[in-house]
């Protein structure tokens, strides 16, 4: 059941990242298909999602593309900098939404948590789920894109930085996805590594 507070900051999002001016292959705005794949994914892995839950993951990304990667040296640092900004940015501009349709502070605050990764990071279970939903989304990358992101030996890293992220449940759900047959062997070997 949506409520129409829910309905109105969803709505709220979906309207922000509908500006997104990059296209995916469909056509669409690119933060807008990611948002819809990303909740669907949170849906599917915890179907009696909370609104705070269902939020986080439909703000994850908004209005990404106002924060491009050069923003910060292509460093490690800079990375790392650029990350935590873009965490905060959404975890403001979601939370702004939020009070402006009628939720308490301590639900912003909640948001915050969760699209902050500070959830995941103690542990708590919708933070875990989020954190699952966003490895699987990451998993379901075009082969061909992520190897074009991700030349040599990066690919393999991501994938294991990926796979240490996820839970038991969101592990078993990425053997289960129908992937290409080098991205299957490698989560494959690090699941029967952590079996050892």
């Amino acid at each position: 059941m949506t409520t129409d507070r829910l309905g109105r900051v969803l709505a709220a999002i979906d309207a922000a990242n509908a500006r997104d001016p990059r296209r995916d292959p469909e056509g669409r705005p690119v933060e807008l298909a990611y948002a819809d794949r990303l909740s669907a994914w949170t849906l599917r892995l915890a179907p009696n999602a909370s609104e705070t839950l269902r939020i986080a993951a439909r703000g994850q990304h908004i209005e990404r593309w106002l924060s491009p990667r050069d923003s910060e040296p292509r460093d490690r640092g800079g990375y790392l900098r650029w990350r935590e900004n873009l965490k905060r940015f959404h975890a403001d501009r979601v939370s702004g939404l939020m009070r402006e349709n009628d939720y308490s502070e301590e639900d912003a605050r909640r948001v915050i948590h969760l699209i902050t990764k500070a959830a995941h990071r103690a542990g708590d279970p919708e933070g875990v789920t989020l954190e699952d939903a966003l490895c699987l989304l990451f998993l379901e990358t075009p082969p061909d894109v992520l190897r074009a992101k991700l030349p040599g030996d990066k690919m393999e890293s991501a994938l294991r930085k990926t796979w240490k992220k996820m839970s038991p449940e969101g592990r078993a759900r990425a053997l289960a996805l129908p992937l290409a047959s080098d991205l299957k062997t490698l989560l494959e070997i690090f699941h029967r590594e952590d079996s050892a």
